[in-house]
């Protein structure tokens, strides 16, 4: 995106921002906590001693922040929190399906380069993409602003978290010629169309057109560029299974007195050779190599479901940290690229 853009991008998602905020704020005004105010002037100060940002600037700037309650209480009622045969339901419809394809024949060039590059399947970055904002239809309804502000101000549970996360929206906003003010995003304060985390995009993301910025609202190749190298920093295995459906030997239980457990929706690291699983009797289809290590899951879709998560299953749980975002990426970029027309 040009500057010209961006500034573009600016006025637009200000106008909004705004245009919404009058009936929005009206709705769900509540007493803006003490420790709200108390917690931008410590910050400001901060700010200001550490990275160098003007303090009458960076005190007008968070004085545009708005301490919002709808954030804290979309922290209380996750997605994730769901039982999986309605999370899965959420993500692998008919719709969603039919725009991963379209996605990946438009991008068809950038997510090739990436498969080449990062060695993550276009499948995964397109349904990557396809849960988090349908492919950049929907790229979050809070100002990430007034989002980081009320979670790192006035949420003790994840508050150091969230500053944190607020601190690198500045420094992105500085480094990317940002208008921190006007970022819409998830209530989590995630942004653009693979919903990186303001630390995440400073770190992962990546110039794959190579127009001297990496924006992750209007290019798709960075977009695509930037989950796939998120992945291989997290572990991403070229070429390597991701998971496999699995059975269990009648009147085996899985259990620590086994000596093999079951995850259940938190992710855990895979740890168990094929041989191991084997052994206690665990049993898929296929073969893996011996070097890659496994967990068996449990799910409950239309009935029990037990899958095995190998390493770059766990890849994906870096990205969210869900067994049931992990398998809906798997399985709807399963069914992509089934539906491709060379299928």
């Amino acid at each position: 995106m040009s500057n010209s853009g961006c500034r573009t991008f600016s006025r637009l998602a200000l106008v909004l921002v705004f245009g919404l905020s009058v009936l929005g704020r009206a709705a769900f005004a509540e007493t803006v906590p003490e420790d709200y105010a108390a917690g931008k002037r410590a910050f400001v100060a901060e700010m200001a001693e550490r990275y160098g940002f003007d303090r009458g600037w960076l005190g007008a700037r968070l004085g545009q922040a708005h301490y919002d309650p709808r954030v804290i209480a979309a922290m209380t009622r996750p997605y994730e929190a769901q039982p999986w045969h309605r999370y899965r339901a959420l993500f692998l419809t008919e719709e969603r399906i039919r725009g991963g394809v379209a996605y990946w024949s438009d991008n068809a060039p950038s997510l090739a380069r990436a498969e080449a590059r990062y060695g993550v399947p276009p499948k995964i970055i397109v349904a990557i993409l396809g849960v988090e904002t349908n492919y950049g239809a929907f790229l979050g309804r809070y100002r990430v602003i007034d989002a980081l502000t009320t979670l790192g101000f006035s949420y003790p549970p994840r508050a150091d978290f969230f500053r944190h996360e607020l601190e690198a929206l500045l420094l992105l906003a500085r480094e990317e010629s940002i208008d921190a003010s006007a970022v819409l995003g998830s209530y989590a304060g995630a942004v653009g169309k693979p919903q990186f985390i303001p630390s995440s995009y400073r770190t992962y993301a990546v110039d794959f057109d190579a127009d001297g910025r990496r924006d992750l609202w209007g290019s798709d190749a960075d977009a695509i560029g930037s989950v796939a190298n998120y992945l291989l920093r997290h572990g991403w295995r070229r070429d390597a299974p991701i998971a496999v459906p699995a059975s269990v030997a009648d009147g085996v239980e899985l259990d620590d007195e086994s000596g093999v457990s079951i995850a259940a929706s938190s992710p855990v690291e895979p740890i168990y050779d094929s041989a191991t699983l084997r052994a206690v009797g665990v049993n898929w289809e296929g073969s893996f190599d011996e070097e890659l290590r496994a967990t068996p899951i449990h799910l409950e879709g239309g009935g029990p479901e037990l899958w095995l998560g190998l390493d770059n299953f766990y890849a994906v749980t870096r990205y969210n940290h869900s067994n049931l975002y992990a398998m809906a990426v798997f399985q709807l970029g399963e069914a992509i690229e089934s539906a491709l027309p060379e299928h």
